[in-house]
């Protein structure tokens, strides 16, 4: 802005303001002009003839005495505002953040809808109802997202900057560990697995149906006893600098064994795709922050990692695999434990219970109070486990206290607000739209005139409905054009985001065709992850470190709150309607196919920047011999 005596002008639409004595009343007189430019003589000109000088002694109150003659302050009055006032000015703030989360939602709401009416022939059932979820989602993510960078966001800094100062190693890595089963709890994704577990046959997958049912609670510790572990090693790893590679085939080896050995077991094969599904699941936008934001605060407290460009990086991949090897080896131990029988036997009771329970359910038991209680539970214990750590362990005090106390009330309704959506929404829409897709080739009970289409056509069509889904839903998370951005200012532009973006839609959406087309042939998805990650391996070792910690961590940043209670909800609800024993699969599959794709397009980058140094050099070389 440049200020000229009493005029001021901007950028924009001109202002030309400038005080007017009326009588005894200070006013101030605003004009607008019509263009975004004014030619200088206007200016001039209007200065000359519009403007009037008043003495500031003249534009302020009569000064107050006292009655003994001494002046005091003139009382500020209070700034009122009206319910419009106060719309206006939150207005700017709140829709930026609500289009955020409505360009995720939104088009794969309209596009699933779309392609039910269009090419299914099928409207949406309870339309209003899921539109209403679909709406709680958009805004119980905006409260939460919010409320994770006021609230919990500080909170991790801040230990992550005090810790080593006040600590010894050993009690930081404790300290990490414990954090990262914490915010695991707090995933708002973490309840599509136990949503997912009502839809499991016990007799069919009596280990998969437990470990989702009466023991989701231990399964999800599982999960967050690997995230806390990678959240210890990836701490280390900042203090170290150690390369990431090394860990990858440390992690990647062993859980592909298991994985194998559960594939030959006929009560475990069930188990191999939920196990890597819960990877997915682990790495959305509460964990990867904080886990990340105490990790980076340690390393740059302790004078290493913040000058590197790749600090951050590698810390979605452990805490993507640990839960993985975690989950396996449950399952292991149930099976060795547990008699499938008793597993049967114990489901009955658990639904018996659960028709008796519907009959007179407790206040806690009925919508939308359990997905309330669920939010409490998610957020609550993980903001007592901060603040002990910061006020009992560390004895710092909190700056900006409200701010923080605002976010954390924000984070608590957001998820809460969000767990009402995903019922209602999210996984009513994804599991509506699963058991239709069927219709196109084979018959289900929902479509009169099913199948729609020959085999071939129609399982055409429900591979490029995936790809489709796959393709558009990666292109809408915000983290992966934040990471797209951090690549190419990584890669000085040698590795642009729009290639980046691409490469990571293109390989999910592989991911989900592949994932689909598992569940129509039926084929166990083992002969997705071996060939997969044993190419993803073979790319690691021939890549530089920035390509490996660039694309292994890219699968995260796909695994959004939307995409996987989406695909999730959909692949179940695939699965029942052509009878497949579980529908898991399709997030593990959508997982590794972006590693290959970005690491094949490093590699293609690293030859185009040394064919160019190679033409460069000799260019040179010939410049010499010439002079």
């Amino acid at each position: 802005m440049i200020e000229y005596d009493n005029y001021y002008v901007q950028n924009g639409p001109l202002r030309v303001i400038y005080p007017v004595r009326a009588s005894s009343i200070s006013t101030t007189v605003v004009i607008m002009a019509k263009k975004n430019s004014i030619r200088f003589g206007d200016y001039i000109q209007g200065m000359a003839v519009d403007s009037q000088q008043v003495p500031f002694l003249e534009m302020m109150p009569e000064p107050l005495f006292d009655r003994h003659g001494n002046e005091h302050p003139q009382p500020v009055p209070k700034m009122k505002l009206g319910g419009g006032d106060v719309v206006r000015l939150l207005q700017p703030y709140l829709s930026t953040r609500f289009f955020d989360q409505a360009r995720a939602v939104v088009p794969l709401a309209l596009y699933l809808a779309l392609f039910q009416y269009v090419v299914l022939q099928t409207p949406v059932i309870d339309a209003t109802i899921i539109a209403g979820g679909l709406l709680a989602v958009m805004v119980g993510l905006m409260m939460f997202m919010e409320g994770l960078k006021l609230g919990l966001m500080p909170f991790g800094e801040v230990i992550g900057n005090t810790l080593p100062r006040k600590l010894p190693l050993t009690g930081v890595l404790i300290i990490a560990f414990l954090l990262g089963i914490g915010v695991t709890f707090a995933e708002p994704a973490i309840g599509a697995l136990q949503v997912a577990g009502s839809l499991v046959d016990p007799v069919q997958a009596p280990y998969l149906f437990t470990l989702l049912n009466d023991r989701s609670g231990t399964t999800v510790l599982l999960v967050g006893l690997g995230v806390g572990l990678a959240a210890v090693l990836g701490t280390v790893r900042f203090l170290r600098g150690w390369s990431l590679k090394p860990l990858i085939f440390m992690t990647i080896t062993p859980t592909l064994i298991l994985s194998v050995i559960a594939f030959f077991n006929e009560d475990l094969t069930t188990i191999v795709g939920l196990a890597w599904d819960c990877g997915a699941v682990t790495t959305g936008p509460v964990t990867v922050p904080l886990v990340l934001a105490l990790g980076i605060g340690v390393a740059s407290a302790a004078g290493k990692g913040a000058d590197s460009s790749l600090s951050g990086f590698g810390i979605v991949t452990l805490a993507s695999v640990f839960p993985i090897l975690f989950v396996l080896c449950l399952s292991f131990y149930t099976a060795y434990t547990v008699p499938a029988e008793e597993i049967i036997a114990r489901a009955a009771e658990i639904r018996l219970a659960a028709e008796m329970a519907a009959s007179q359910p407790q206040w806690f038991e009925v919508t939308p109070w359990t997905e309330v209680l669920l939010g409490v539970r998610a957020i609550v214990p993980l903001v007592i486990f901060l603040a002990i750590i910061l006020f009992v362990v560390l004895r710092e005090r909190m700056k900006n206290a409200f701010i923080t106390n605002y976010g954390i009330i924000l984070a608590v309704l957001g998820m809460c607000i969000f767990n009402i959506g995903l019922t209602y929404g999210l996984a009513k829409l994804g599991d509506q739209s699963g058991g239709l897709i069927a219709g196109a080739f084979s018959s289900v009970e929902t479509i009169a005139a099913s199948p729609l289409y020959s085999f071939s056509v129609g399982v055409g069509i429900a591979a490029l409905f995936a790809w489709v889904l796959g393709f558009g839903s990666t292109l809408a998370e915000p983290a992966l054009n934040a990471l797209g951005m951090t690549v190419q200012n990584l890669t000085n532009g040698a590795f642009k985001k729009s290639m980046l973006m691409g490469a990571v839609a293109f390989g999910v959406a592989i991911g989900i065709m592949l994932g689909v087309l598992k569940l129509i042939f039926d084929f166990h998805i083992m002969y997705i992850l071996i060939p997969g990650y044993t190419l993803g391996l073979i790319l690691t070792l021939l890549s530089t470190e920035e390509f490996v910690n660039v694309g292994w961590d890219s699968a995260g940043v796909t695994t959004g709150p939307v995409t996987v209670p989406l695909v999730l909800a959909m692949g179940l609800g695939f699965g029942n309607a052509l009878g497949s024993v579980e529908g898991f699969g399709i997030l593990a599959a959508a997982s590794i196919c972006p590693i290959v794709a970005v690491l094949t397009l490093g590699l293609y980058v690293q030859f185009k920047v040394k064919r160019e140094e190679q033409k460069m050099a000799a260019a040179l070389a010939e410049e010499g011999e010439i002079a």
